[in-house]
């Protein structure tokens, strides 16, 4: 669908970082675009062909602003569908500078953040999932994550959706024969295989929704909480595993009162690593409000290091723990309590280091196992599981309801629900919000 006429603007923007490199993309995008690159140019390159150019802004004293490489795409075949352009600039502050001026000079505006890729989606280059795909795969961190957010860009999702979509329109037309021909010959197992279909769609999404949000988890990172009482070691783990000083140690007790967070890689998966308050009975109010965040940080991480003293019988803290870090391996530990050692029970040493290798595999493990593929592309973001968990329902009722107008209409709610995952019906609401969280190149 082509929303865009000869009245919407055109619009640039940076598509590659700020900062000191040898090279500056500025896009172009919108219905003024040629005209723009004749005035800049003097001669526009042949479509798709890359050429250098001098660019030009023409006035009373005409000034050389750069030389050049200069991309000219003619619409539709371009990303955002629309006649574009890329200027490969030099990437000096003031080149930059002198060239937006000089387009605004020429009729264009600044983009807003995502603008690109929401042209792009408004005129049928991409769907609403490939879009949200390219604004992940900008982001992506890791190697796991690129290929998520490639895969999504792809249509992965996109393929998945259509095909429910689809099955729902061949219901949906079955059952409007039902409903129009109640008296007529149609066949006994029209109702039947209608059912039937119904509840494998059914089935088919529940089982999407029941991946423990394992595709949600890998494109935000994985959060990993330290816990344990004063002066366990938390701090100078988190340290260990971050290959930093990110945070203060010392002997005194009670240093930490806020969290501390590092980011870091385990298993090809950002984790962030969030060390706490030591936990213990206290009358510092600050030190009591650091506590209760640490709890509520426990209760939310998807990976919870209990810290204790390996040589100390210490009570569990108010959390559940998926690993008890014990620290202090260096001093005198009993041989059967070392017996223990295992996936679960982890002795380490802060101070000469052993067991810190072991424990970080234990924690790539547990990363990848959270965030691993199972079965088709899986759900990314909150906005997609909400509109399945709708479909669902819908489903569900109309699995219910005998009356065949009362399932007719629960059907289409259904179809309405996955349309507006893909975008296309009734999103407009939707838009600003989704494709402000792009870059603005995008």
């Amino acid at each position: 669908m082509n929303v865009f006429t000869s009245s919407q603007s055109t619009i640039f923007a940076l598509a590659t970082a700020s900062g000191r490199a040898a090279v500056a993309i500025m896009r172009i995008s919108g219905p003024l675009t040629f005209s723009i690159l004749e005035k800049l140019c003097q001669t526009v390159p042949k479509v798709r062909q890359a050429s250098v150019r001098q660019l030009w802004r023409r006035g009373d004293q005409d000034e050389l602003l750069d030389q050049a490489l200069v991309i000219w795409f003619k619409g539709p075949n371009s990303y955002t569908g629309e006649d574009s352009a890329e200027l490969h600039l030099h990437a000096g502050p003031a080149v930059i500078d002198a060239v937006a001026d000089a387009l605004v000079y020429y009729g264009a505006r600044p983009a807003q953040a995502g603008e690109f890729s929401k042209r792009a989606f408004l005129n049928g280059k991409v769907d609403l999932l490939q879009a949200e795909g390219i604004s992940d795969l900008v982001e992506a961190e890791t190697q796991a994550q690129r290929r998520q957010a490639l895969e999504q860009t792809e249509g992965g999702l996109s393929i998945v959706y259509q095909g429910w979509a689809q099955k729902l329109r061949e219901v949906l037309a079955f059952q409007e024969a039902l409903i129009d021909f109640p008296d007529e010959d149609l066949p006994e197992e029209v109702e039947e295989n209608l059912k039937n279909t119904i509840n494998n769609l059914h089935q088919e999404m529940k089982s999407h929704l029941n991946d423990a949000g394992r595709g949600e988890r890998l494109r935000r990172g994985l959060v990993f909480a330290i816990l344990g009482a004063p002066n366990a070691g938390k701090s100078s783990l988190l340290n260990l595993l971050a290959d930093r000083d990110a945070a203060i140690v010392t002997e005194q007790a009670g240093t930490t009162r806020d969290a501390i967070e590092v980011r870091v890689v385990l298993g090809d998966v950002p984790v962030t690593l969030v060390d706490t308050a030591g936990l213990r009975e206290t009358q510092d109010l600050i030190e009591a409000e650091g506590i209760k965040r640490a709890q509520k940080i426990g209760r939310e991480a998807d990976c919870v290091l209990c810290l204790t003293d390996a040589s100390v019988d210490v009570s569990e803290p108010e959390v559940e723990c998926d690993f008890w870090v014990r620290t202090k391996k260096d001093l005198n530990v009993s041989r059967e309590t070392l017996k223990r050692n295992d996936n679960k029970n982890l002795y380490i040493s802060v101070k000469t280091g052993e067991g810190i290798a072991h424990l970080k595999q234990v924690l790539a493990e547990k990363a990848k196992f959270l965030t691993a593929r199972q079965g088709p592309p899986p759900l990314t973001r909150v906005r997609h599981r909400l509109g399945i968990e709708e479909c669902v329902q819908h489903l569900e009722e109309a699995q219910r309801l005998d009356w065949p107008e009362l399932r007719g209409e629960e059907l289409r709610l259904a179809m309405q629900s996955l349309g507006r995952l893909t975008g296309t019906i009734g999103v407009e609401d939707l838009l600003d919000t989704i494709f402000s969280q792009f870059c603005i190149g995008k």
